[in-house]
């Protein structure tokens, strides 16, 4: 049985700011804490001090954030590189890279500007195994106890950071292709890749219309990015480009658009990476995807002799049950998209440039490569419920769930969970007919919502 967790969710730790556990008193405590643990048990010469990377996205809390972590990290005696605003998978790759103990990112991915959050990478570029977690929140219980100021960390910004992971993202890409000829929207979302994707895809040959690459703290995620890929959608056909690909606040979501402005999530663009790779024998193993992920998906992995499972919501369970299959490929329908042979987790642009290989390879597009999967109609609810709300324990929900599932007999699937990263009960319905699971996820989030306030 796993310990319960006090402050980590399933992305690390993640709130609105200024209300527990996002202020900056506790976040220098997490910092100290973090250093503690993490520089633990480090064989490292006399005189030298463990090194964390932190990295941020463009929400303007992310300056009082990372000054309050900067100083519970020197408390700890922690060496700070600081990278500035950098993707997620950026933090990832340049903490393994530069051989140091720990990354962290301050970030709340796809949520609006006013929430924010921590999230750690251990020196191999993957995230913390839940132990780690566990003692870092066992030592926030115990006091402060600052180095001797001679053994204080010390910060020093790390000015090449974009372009070490520019070029890493390039080196995905097959050297004997390129994307010349090939007119390519990219909205970055206000967010931590609006000063890299552009390059990454423009160096590669593309001609580059960039969206979304306009930060002002306050408009990440702001009615644009995977998120809201209808920005997305309207300037493909206004730019008569052939391709879109729009990216969440801190880059590791992707979702696409073809140059009539179709959408496609993450299982038909993973469907697409693993397709190609299926038949020209470039990945091992088969697929991992989450309670999510779309019926159909399986369906047409099946057709092409694909073994495929299902984690939990998370990429880190899918990571986890990657790592346990010995597999290369998986994702989740919302973008994250995770190729263990190009990197240690999900990562936007590297995820595009796999696809976009398969296209230039294929020399076909989009629609063509995804004619193998046809999604089930998906209907997704949030349910914004009172904090603690245990569903499961809920005799009406629990009735409520049970006839929706009667009601969809052998052709559809309906899923219930709770967020991690905010009080809201997630509800999925999914099968034939649009409008009538539309109905039934309706009515099931009506039922959770008169129960919560009950």
């Amino acid at each position: 049985m796993k310990k319960t967790r006090k402050y980590f969710g399933t992305d690390g730790v993640r709130g609105r700011v200024g209300e527990a556990p996002i202020t900056p008193d506790f976040v220098m405590r997490l910092g100290y804490a973090a250093g503690k643990v993490l520089a633990g048990g480090q064989d490292l010469p006399p005189g030298e001090h463990a090194s964390v990377l932190i990295g941020k996205d463009t929400r303007i809390s992310g300056y009082m954030l990372e000054s309050a972590l900067q100083a519970g990290l020197s408390a700890a005696g922690v060496d700070i590189y600081l990278a500035g605003p950098m993707p997620t998978p950026a933090v990832a790759y340049l903490t393994r890279a530069l051989r140091l103990q720990a990354g962290i990112v301050i970030s709340a991915s796809h949520n609006p500007f006013e929430d924010n959050g921590i999230k750690f990478f251990s020196a191999d570029g993957n995230k913390l195994p839940d132990a780690v977690e566990h003692a870092i929140e066992a030592r926030l219980d115990r006091p402060l106890e600052i180095m001797p100021s001679a053994q204080l960390g010390k910060a020093r910004r790390l000015n090449d950071a974009a372009g070490r992971y520019i070029e890493f993202c390039k080196s995905t890409f097959p050297t004997n292709l390129d994307l010349r000829g090939l007119r390519l929207v990219v909205d970055c979302a206000h967010g931590a890749t609006y000063h890299i994707a552009t390059h990454v895809f423009h160096e590669l040959g593309a001609e580059v219309v960039a969206i979304g690459v306009q930060p002002d703290g306050m408009n990440i995620n702001r009615e644009c990015g995977a998120t809201h890929p209808q920005a997305l959608a309207k300037a493909v056909k206004a730019h008569r480009a052939h391709l879109g690909v729009a990216f969440d606040g801190d880059g590791d979501r992707l979702t696409m658009a073809d140059q009539d402005g179709r959408l496609y999530d993450g299982d038909q663009l993973l469907f697409v990476i693993a397709q190609f790779r299926k038949k020209h024998k470039l990945s091992k193993g088969g697929v991992v995807g989450t309670l999510m992920t779309n019926l159909a998906m399986e369906q047409a992995l099946a057709a092409l002799g694909i073994p495929f499972a299902r984690a939990p919501v998370g990429d880190r369970y899918v990571l986890e049950k990657l790592v346990e299959k010995g597999w290369q490929l998986g994702g989740e329908n919302s973008g994250h998209i995770i190729c263990l042979d190009k990197h240690t987790t999900g990562d936007g642009i590297v995820s595009a440039l796999q696809v976009l290989h398969a296209l230039k390879a294929e020399g076909q597009c989009l629609d063509q490569l995804c004619g193998g999967v046809r999604l089930y109609p998906q209907v997704l609810v949030n349910v914004k419920t009172r904090k603690g709300f245990d569903f499961a324990a809920d005799a009406k929900v629990g009735a409520a769930l049970e006839a929706t599932r009667l009601r969809l007999g052998d052709k559809g699937r309906v899923l219930l969970r709770a967020s991690g990263t905010e009080p809201v009960i997630r509800v999925m319905v999914e099968g034939e007919g649009h409008g009538f699971i539309t109905e039934l996820a309706e009515s099931l989030a009506h039922t959770i919502r008169s129960q919560t306030h009950a």
